[in-house]
């Protein structure tokens, strides 16, 4: 993006778009179903093998195999059952968000239409984590594990106008590179003064509400249930005056990272 902004992911695409009929999904890879996929990409980098974006598709069973890319979802409509190597089988619905490691043994069962937010990372070249089966399918909580979230020390207090607040994160997935990671976080009411952002962050509101404020002094406002999107180097204030909370899927590309554009071929040609 050579001048990045604040996105709002729509549940539907753009308005002045929608979602787009993409390439047919190749029937090699499949069991059963003759889907037909649609999509927005909102922000991509062909290079590094990363997009992020808002797809749908009607039924279909995918053959079992390898995940070929690292890929957070949040579900906004239908569900899938992914079958994992040992026969078990996990549905994600409606409202939940999962991440399907890159090299997991898995099978995609969708028994009717779909909708979803995603985020993926190929990392081309790179191999699998070594303990990717035992991995498995990760399943975000939306308040944290039992346990408890962990308190975040804020590191550097200058951009924050007034009371510093209480964060609290948990970390659900880290690919191997630590280019992408995956969580949720809370935070009680704070204002930090426009900046540069620096890393691509989808954010799925989960409580409470935001202002995010543009360079150019747009406000951007966000509620429970809404998406937003922020592209690094894009400049971002931030206001939220009751606690709020959010998962998170980052993604931070490392300057070593190598050229490919086998994902977006990817994304199109299987279903992403």
């Amino acid at each position: 993006m050579s001048d990045p902004k604040i996105i709002r992911f729509e549940p539907h695409g753009p308005s002045v778009s929608g979602l787009v009929e993409w390439d047919t999904i190749d029937p090699g890879g499949l069991v059963a179903g003759n889907p037909v996929q649609r999509g927005h990409i909102y922000h991509q980098d062909e290079a590094l093998g990363y997009m992020a974006g808002v797809w749908d598709c009607t039924a279909m069973t995918e053959k079992f195999g390898p995940y070929a890319v690292n890929e957070f979802m949040f579900v906004l409509e239908g569900s899938v059952t992914m079958v994992l190597e040992d026969d078990t089988e996990i549905t994600v619905n409606a409202g939940e968000a999962f991440v399907i490691p890159k090299g997991l043994p898995c099978q995609w069962k969708q028994p009717g239409y779909i909708r979803k937010y995603f985020m993926i990372f190929e990392n081309p070249g790179a191999e699998a984590a070594d303990d990717v089966a035992s991995q498995g399918l990760i399943l975000p909580q939306p308040s944290g594990p039992s346990g408890g979230m962990e308190i975040e020390e804020i590191d550097d207090p200058s951009g924050y106008i007034g009371d510093l607040p209480v964060q609290r994160n948990h970390t659900y997935f880290e690919d191997p590179s630590g280019q992408m990671i995956v969580g949720v976080w809370d935070s009680t009411p704070f204002e930090c003064a426009v900046a540069p952002f620096p890393r691509n962050e989808l954010m799925c509101l989960l409580e409470g509400s935001v202002t995010l404020t543009d360079g150019d002094g747009t406000e951007h406002n966000f509620k429970a249930g809404d998406a937003a999107y922020i592209p690094k180097g894009a400049a971002m204030g931030w206001k939220n005056t009751e606690y709020v909370r959010k998962y998170y899927a980052i993604f931070e590309p490392s300057a070593a990272n190598a050229a490919s554009a086998d994902a977006a071929q990817w994304v199109r040609s299987r279903h992403s």
